[in-house]
């Protein structure tokens, strides 16, 4: 089969021929990937930005596909089964993973983790854990389910911030295509006071086809509004960028009483000054959001409530590839012509 193999040492991708996982043990799931993204953490990761398994790796952490076969004790699916991976999990046995939060695993977890540490879905094929998969209801496609795993990190962010009261003044940084996700989610919550800044304008001429008629500006705006009224602000500041002197400059437009969201992820050694009376003063609240403990099934059930209002990949900016044409997905995603790249096996 084709993959696409990373060697972090050397900082090389490789589209390579390698042999279908064998067949799968006792609680694994051998799946026929359909569709799988690729995750601004997959560029710090090729970047050298980002920790993973040191040997090569195949990479791809955000897909759905097709069961191709599973093993004896497997009972949920069966052959055939329409299916996503969720890429994460935990040692099961330590104090975090006892509480319900495996994603604070310190343990023997993050070895799980499928498309950082173990081969993952940029692949024709990836053999992963049963209790990793979830059957997708006739209601869900293939391609919209290549989305579930970032929106279930959005519906963990989601239940770290609410309530989110309706009327609500937001501000989101970035429109890549978990900018894009979190724009659609508020909408169908029916929230409409919402700001996104956005630096490239092919990403806000994309933001703009999901209709949502949020007001999608440059950065260099926001400093205007504020010069023109230095009472503007918002409520909620939602960082899907990952950039540190962006989030710097978003706390000072926080109202007071108001919550700053980190969901975009910065490469290790990222600082920013905070200034500590700031916070005091206007009882600032900073929530950070760490990928998607036990929130699969909501993701499921959001994609199911968005439909294709929501969830077209034109609409939404993305743009399918061919595990060949990976530079060119990239280059796409660095450029910002696309919002997100999948690879279609």
């Amino acid at each position: 089969m084709e993959a696409l193999q990373f060697d972090a040492q050397n900082r090389k991708l490789s589209l390579l021929k390698v042999p279908i996982p064998a067949h799968p043990k006792s609680t694994e799931v051998l799946i026929r990937v359909a569709y799988s993204g690729i995750c601004g953490t997959d560029i710090h990761i090729t970047e050298g930005k980002f920790p993973v398994r040191n040997t090569p790796f195949i990479m791809g952490h955000e897909f759905s596909g097709v069961v191709s076969s599973v093993g004896p004790d497997v009972k949920h699916i069966k052959k055939g089964d329409n299916v996503v991976v969720d890429p994460n999990s935990g040692c099961l046995t330590c104090d975090a993973c006892h509480n319900g939060n495996y994603h604070y695993c310190t343990g023997s977890g993050i070895d799980k983790s499928t498309g950082t540490y173990k081969d993952g879905g940029w692949a024709e094929y990836c053999l992963v854990p049963a209790d990793q998969v979830h059957k997708l209801s006739d209601n869900i496609t293939l391609e919209q389910a290549g989305l579930t795993e970032p929106l279930s990190c959005v519906s963990h962010g989601w239940d770290r911030i609410i309530p989110i009261p309706v009327g609500s003044r937001i501000l989101i940084l970035g429109a890549g295509i978990i900018g894009n996700l979190w724009a659609s989610v508020l909408h169908l919550q029916g929230h409409r006071r919402v700001v996104v800044s956005e630096p490239q304008e092919a990403r806000r001429k994309l933001l703009a086809k999901l209709e949502t008629g949020y007001d999608i500006i440059a950065p260099e705006e926001l400093k205007t509004r504020k010069a023109k009224d230095l009472s503007w602000g918002v409520d909620l500041v939602i960082d899907c960028s990952g950039n540190a002197p962006a989030m710097e400059e978003a706390l000072s437009f926080i109202n007071s009483g108001g919550t700053f969201c980190i969901f975009g992820v910065s490469p290790p050694g990222t600082m920013m000054s905070v200034s500590p009376y700031a916070l005091y003063k206007n009882e600032l609240k900073i929530i950070a959001v760490k990928v998607n403990p036990f929130s699969f099934p909501k993701a499921l059930g959001w994609i199911e409530a968005m439909g294709s209002r929501y969830l077209q990949y034109d609409k939404l900016g993305i743009k399918t590839y061919s595990l060949s044409q990976y530079e060119e997905a990239f280059k796409a995603l660095k450029e910002g012509t696309v919002a997100k790249a999948m690879f279609k096996m």
